[in-house]
């Protein structure tokens, strides 16, 4: 078995490692896709969840857009989103949200939401509307839509991903022992049965998982393993950053080799596509997750 460096926190609780430098979102595309956003009322987990990809993909003209609102219904500790009690949904976001993938010109679009457990349906006829109305939109465009623990309503889960996107994720986020910790209202489970689910509906199935936060290597495989046992297609494994002090705390910074041999891991383990790098996230590089 390989060993390669692992960084503490505590002595980077300054300085992150220079592979986790991004740069700052400039640029024409990057100004454009600003403009649309804020002329549509748009929400975008880009910014909500301080994506540190921001820069790169707005400036590549494509960005997810969060729907059913900006306030979650859970409490989870890693994530930036707020929580909350949500106002009403918008019902006319599905043909917003369609106009502005329509207007940026996107070849392929990602849609995600917070977790509205309070809804009854939990927000599924939103899902549905939105994707079908950027189809009506945006023929050409594939989608990915990235969904929420529906708390084992599988007939929410089957109206959400019946409308025609080609790619359906929903992320485990992190291994099944920091479950308790890192997603409170969340079950390791269950989470793998809606992935399973999914896959058995016929849809191509992705997951991610944020490193860092106190996970074991075999912790790691094992969870490569459940997904792979349940049908998930492609995996995302990114590093785990502190949005706030109010946050769960960075355990480790994973070096980039680590990341690498990840990847291979992945793959030697029956997933079909791994993702892996330090500033990988769910929706990173997406476009390419839709054939393979």
């Amino acid at each position: 078995m390989i060993e390669l460096p692992v960084i503490s926190e505590e002595s980077t609780r300054r300085k992150k490692p220079d592979w986790l430098r991004v740069k700052l979102p400039v640029g024409k595309e990057y100004a454009s896709v600003r403009k649309l956003v804020d002329e549509h009322k748009l929400h975008t987990i880009c910014e909500s969840g301080n994506c540190p990809n921001m820069g790169e993909c707005w400036g590549a003209g494509t960005a997810t857009f969060m729907i059913l609102g900006n306030v979650c219904t859970r409490s989870c500790s890693f994530c930036a989103v707020a929580t909350g009690r949500p106002p009403e949904y918008d019902t006319d976001e599905p043909r917003r949200v369609a106009e502005a993938i329509k207007l940026m010109g996107v070849k392929h679009a990602v849609i995600t939401s917070v977790n509205r457990d309070e809804l009854k349906d939990k927000g599924s006829e939103i899902w549905y509307q939105t994707v079908i109305q950027t189809k009506e939109h945006s023929p050409a465009t594939t989608i990915e839509t990235l969904i929420p623990d529906v708390k084992s309503n599988w007939d929410a889960l089957y109206r959400m991903i019946s409308g025609g996107q080609e790619v359906v994720s929903h992320n485990m986020e992190t291994v099944g022992s920091l479950y308790r910790r890192v997603r409170p209202q969340a079950k390791y489970e269950r989470s793998l049965e809606q992935i399973k689910l999914t896959k058995e509906y016929g849809k191509r199935t992705k997951t991610g998982i944020m490193l860092g936060l106190g996970e074991t290597k075999e912790e790691l495989y094992k969870a490569m393993d459940d997904l792979a046992a349940n049908g998930c297609d492609i995996l995302t494994l990114g590093q785990y950053l502190q949005p706030t002090k109010m946050h769960i705390e960075v355990a480790e910074f994973i070096h980039p080799d680590m990341f690498a041999h990840y990847k291979e891991e992945g793959l030697r383990r029956g997933l079909k596509y791994v993702e892996s790098g330090p500033l990988v996230r769910s929706s990173y590089h997406a476009e390419k997750h839709v054939n393979v």
